[in-house]
């Protein structure tokens, strides 16, 4: 298999998913966690774990040196961006010129977060989404301002929120929709798509920002309807927008309708929700035939048990010592395990739980209760 490399805020969840695919794996993201470092076999650090931002310097650097230099003797097929490059198609485009991309292109990706360009092709196509607005509304109640460069909620503000200088071109105001919010994991190939699966998202406010990514639970189920009606969507975003591998399409569900709020063009979080039957390509493999030979699987993923991630932020500031550190090694379903050593302020990732069952609910029960006994643990030693 060839070397490819995955880039991201936490590649881990890619890391993880290329090696079991048989890749031999470089991954850049800011953490460089245990269990990334274990799935690759070269680590490179891309921004400050704090910061929750890639530097863009930090990347070129690394991907010149894997142009150069390849990895043990053998040059890097290609590079993957994950989330935290959504909002830099600047940057994936100078990235691309030094090492092949293996996902949407750079200028693909520019256009999908033009609010204009996205929400006016939905508008042209009767596709349902909450009102948006490109200037801030008169009333500003019942409002949300987003950032269509953010990833992970943490650009979302209620209103009124805080303008100390005019909106970019890359701002926009959405009207609040009520419902759960969802999305769908996918496979495109420019043409058309290969749904994995349905997720239920988890958001929590943190101060102002009121809808902050914190996992996801999938595959759960999604009445024909709603399903076929989904699928047609990414199948015409797809086709718009040139979308090529692994994405996912956020929406939120009320009943029987239907807001789409945006999609990712990279590999999302929700990938490590979907098992692979053994001894078949998986979902990395999948990706690269997509972005490569335009080739999506032609069979559904056999049924499984709902999987969850949760990601657990910390309460309060933790030192991580050598025996908390043990004990978040040897923590069940922990994943994006730190080192000893590494500090966390208030509301820093620290790590992510796993957890399956037979239902969301089951699912989400644990993810809860484990969440808690986590931080518990941690702040007890603290």
């Amino acid at each position: 298999m060839p070397t490819i490399a995955v880039a991201a805020i936490s590649a881990r969840a890619m890391a993880e998913a290329a090696a079991s695919d048989g890749f031999k794996v470089v991954a850049l993201d800011l953490f460089g966690d245990t269990d990334t470092r274990r799935a690759a076999s070269r680590w490179l650090p891309i921004g400050a774990p704090g910061s929750l931002q890639i530097d863009g310097a930090s990347v070129m650097a690394a991907l010149r040196t894997l142009a150069q230099e390849g990895v043990d003797g053998e040059p890097v097929l290609g590079w993957i961006a994950g989330s935290g490059f959504e909002g830099e198609p600047d940057l994936i485009e100078e990235g691309a010129a030094v090492l092949p991309l293996i996902g949407t292109a750079p200028a693909a990706v520019r256009r999908l977060r033009d609010p204009a360009a996205f929400f006016g092709f939905l508008s042209a196509h009767v596709l349902p989404f909450p009102q948006v607005l490109l200037q801030p509304p008169e009333d500003p109640a019942g409002w949300l301002m987003k950032d269509a460069h953010g990833c992970g909620g943490w650009h979302v503000r209620h209103a009124p929120w805080s303008m100390d200088e005019p909106p970019s071109p890359h701002h926009y105001f959405q009207r609040e929709m009520a419902g759960l919010p969802m999305s769908a994991t996918f496979i495109a190939n420019g043409r058309d798509v290969h749904v994995l699966g349905f997720n239920e998202q988890s958001v929590r406010r943190f101060g102002t920002r009121p809808y902050v990514f914190c996992g996801a639970i999938g595959p759960v189920p999604l009445a024909d309807g709603l399903a076929s009606r989904v699928t047609d969507i990414a199948r015409a975003l797809t086709v718009e927008f040139d979308l090529h591998g692994l994405c996912s399409l956020d929406f939120m569900r009320d009943g029987d309708t239907l807001g789409v709020l945006e999609v990712n063009p990279r590999p999302p979080a929700s990938m490590s929700l979907y098992r692979w039957p053994e001894g078949t390509p998986g979902v990395m493999q999948a990706h690269l035939r997509a972005c490569l030979h335009g080739e999506l699987p032609s069979t559904p993923l056999p049924a499984q048990d709902i999987e969850g991630i949760e990601i657990v932020f910390a309460r309060q500031a933790i030192e991580l010592d050598g025996p908390a550190a043990d004990r978040l090694a040897a923590w069940p379903g922990l994943r994006d395990v730190p080192a000893a050593g590494q500090r966390f302020d208030i509301d820093d990732p620290v790590c992510t739980l796993s957890a399956s069952g037979t239902s969301a609910q089951e699912v989400r029960t644990r993810l809860n209760e484990g969440r808690e006994r986590l931080l518990q643990s941690l702040e007890t030693h603290a």
